[in-house]
This record gives structure tokens, C-alpha cells and sequence, in this order.
């Protein structure tokens, strides 16, 4: 069974060898065992937080499979970012060059930084190893997150965004961060990658253009991937997109890949979700359903078609080994998704 839960500092090994296989621009994974390891303390006492208002929680889970003790994968949330450290986006606008004299009118595409997201909730590092990405278990990291978010309203901001991972090569090179380099910049598009991850972004502010940029003055190659993601990340763009996440023009300011944002209220898994009463005995549905218990440092959630929902009184049925695995008996609430 796969089971998802909140990291604990025993996962230090996993979390490390998850970071590896994530790769180049995965800026929220560094390879850096200071960094991994702040990142789960941080984690462990965001879950045991009493939290009324959303500040600097990162809330970091594993996906594990019970029957090899292996962490296939990852997901997370950042309560409010930008607080601490500015995180900065460029915005796409316009701006026209008119001269009714010479009967000109150009409209041209511009690119200024901004922190317009600054106390948003932001979704992120999402990750499921290879051998694991076949069936649900993608769909399931992604839309997890939102039953936590529906359960816990009060530690995040309905303000929602997902950053996503801008279009590079097989090494790591990004075609938009290359005209940066050439114009601004002494340092390639890894080692940019890789001071952000590492929280060292105090370049930005030194060294980017301070001015917005003409798109049209970029290469050719940099004008053809802003707003583009990566091709490893289109299944998530997409799944997001049917969770109601739209792109409104803001973009990474190193690869240029599309930051999305919804309304919490808005998003279509919070929304569909529900409570529902547990009894123990023999569940089965035609349906897979996300099943998580309704706990913050004790959260459980897992995937199944081993339950029965009466909508009469609703309640639903599993067995003691789902119930084992939620850390749930009977008589307690869970929370539900259709994932299938």
C-alpha cells in the first residue's frame, strides 16, 4: 500500500536520494544535505504548529510504500510565501509605440519583475520516482494536498499558486536564462538553479535588470519558451488545470516556465471533497478515492477502491487494514476525493 504522511527527520536518506532523481531545475530539491535538512525540521515543526493565520509553514510529505519501506515520492505546501525571503516573478504586459505622425503603431510584449504573489500558498515539490508512474499515484500527490488544505483552511491563504518547471535541455540548460547569462549575468543556468535552491537569491536583486525587458529583444529561442513548461511537467500542468489553476502571465525569472494560480475556494478538489463517517467491514467501489484522515502531524491519506459510501447517512466502509493504514476506527470522520 502507499500511504501518504508528513516527513520525519528519520527520512533524511530518502528525501536526499528523491532530490537526486528530481534533477536539474527542481529548485525546491536542492542536493545539499544542510539544505534537506533544514527543509524537514522546518516541516516537522510546521505540522506541530497551532496555526490561526498562515505565515512561514512548509508543510513537506512522503509517499511511502508500506510493503519495501521505500519513499517512491513527494509533495508539499508552502503557506504564505514571500514573507521572509521576496520571491520574485516577471509579469507579461504590453506596452504600445504610437506616432499617429508616421502612422505608426507597435505593440510590443514587456516582462517586468514584480512580487505580486507575496502571501499566497503556493503548492510544490512534487516528485514521484519513475517506477511508480504508471496508474494513479500522480494524480493522487497532486490533488492530496488539497483535502489537507480543505481540512486545515485556517493555515493557508485562498490565494493558491503552483510554480512550475520552465522548459531546458537534458543538462539542465535553459534557453530564456541563456540570453540573461549573455546580457547580465557571469554564471550558467545549473549553478543559477542551484544557488536558488540553496536560498542564496541576493543575486537577483544585484545583478537582474532592474528595467522591464522588450521580449522581442530576446533570442528567438528564449521568445519561444516563455510561458512553456517542461515536457516532464505537462501531466501536472494539466491535472491542475482541471482543478481550475490558470495562467495569468506571471513567469519564472530564470527558465520562464508559468506560475498558475486558483482561489482556494475555487479549486475543484476542495470543492468536491467530503466528510464522511467511518464503519469497519468490506468496502468496494468501481471508483479509486483519496482517503485521508482529518489529523495535521498525524495526517495518513492513501488511494483505494476498497470502499462503500452510503450517501444516506454518510458513512463509508473499509477494512481494518485501510483503517490500520489512516490510523482511524470506527465511529471517526475522514475526508474523501474522487480520483477516478
Amino acid at each position: 500500500m502507499l500511504v501518504l504522511r508528513p516527513i520525519t527527520k528519520d527520512d533524511f536518506a530518502a528525501l536526499k536520494e528523491v532530490a537526486k532523481a528530481s534533477g536539474h531545475g527542481f529548485t525546491s530539491l536542492p542536493v545539499c544535505d544542510d539544505l534537506l535538512e533544514s527543509k524537514i525540521n522546518r516541516a516537522v515543526e510546521s505540522f506541530e504548529k497551532d496555526v490561526s493565520a498562515p505565515r512561514d509553514e512548509g508543510y513537506l510529505f512522503v509517499l511511502e510504500d508500506t510493503n519495501t519501506g521505500e519513499i517512491v515520492g513527494t509533495t508539499a505546501i508552502e503557506a504564505a510565501v514571500g514573507l521572509d525571503v521576496p520571491l520574485y516573478h516577471y509579469h507579461m504586459g504590453k506596452t504600445v509605440h504610437h506616432s499617429s505622425t508616421l502612422g505608426v503603431y507597435n505593440t510590443v510584449d514587456i516582462l517586468t519583475m514584480c512580487n505580486d504573489y507575496t502571501g499566497a500558498t503556493e503548492i510544490c515539490t512534487l516528485f514521484l520516482k519513475e517506477s511508480h508512474r504508471s496508474g494513479l499515484a500522480g494524480r493522487f500527490l497532486s490533488r492530496i494536498r488539497f483535502l489537507f488544505m480543505a481540512q486545515h483552511q485556517a493555515r493557508f491563504s485562498n490565494r493558491v499558486i503552483a510554480e512550475m518547471r520552465g522548459v531546458s535541455d537534458k543538462n539542465g540548460h535553459s534557453p530564456f536564462w541563456q540570453w540573461l547569462q549573455e546580457h547580465f549575468f557571469s554564471i550558467d543556468f545549473p549553478t543559477a538553479d542551484h544557488l536558488i535552491g540553496t536560498g542564496n537569491k541576493v543575486f537577483i536583486s544585484e545583478l537582474m535588470p532592474k528595467y522591464p525587458i522588450y521580449a522581442n529583444l530576446l533570442s528567438k529561442d528564449a521568445q519561444a519558451v516563455i510561458g512553456n513548461v517542461h515536457d516532464k511537467t505537462k501531466p501536472a500542468l494539466r491535472l491542475l488545470e482541471k482543478e481550475g489553476f490558470e495562467f495569468r502571465g506571471y513567469v519564472d525569472l530564470f527558465d520562464a516556465g508559468p506560475t498558475v494560480e486558483a482561489q482556494m475556494d475555487n479549486i475543484k478538489s476542495v470543492r468536491d471533497s467530503r466528510l464522511l463517517t467511518v464503519k469497519i467491514g468490506k468496502g468496494q467501489s468501481v471508483d479509486t478515492y483519496a482517503i485521508a484522515n482529518l489529523e495535521v502531524n498525524a495526517f495518513k491519506a492513501v488511494f483505494s477502491c476498497d470502499i462503500s459510501i452510503d450517501d444516506n447517512d454518510d458513512t463509508a466502509i473499509i477494512d481494518s487494514e485501510l483503517a490500520s493504514a489512516l490510523n482511524v476506527k470506527c465511529g471517526d470522520s475522514i475526508r474523501i476525493l474522487k480520483l477516478s
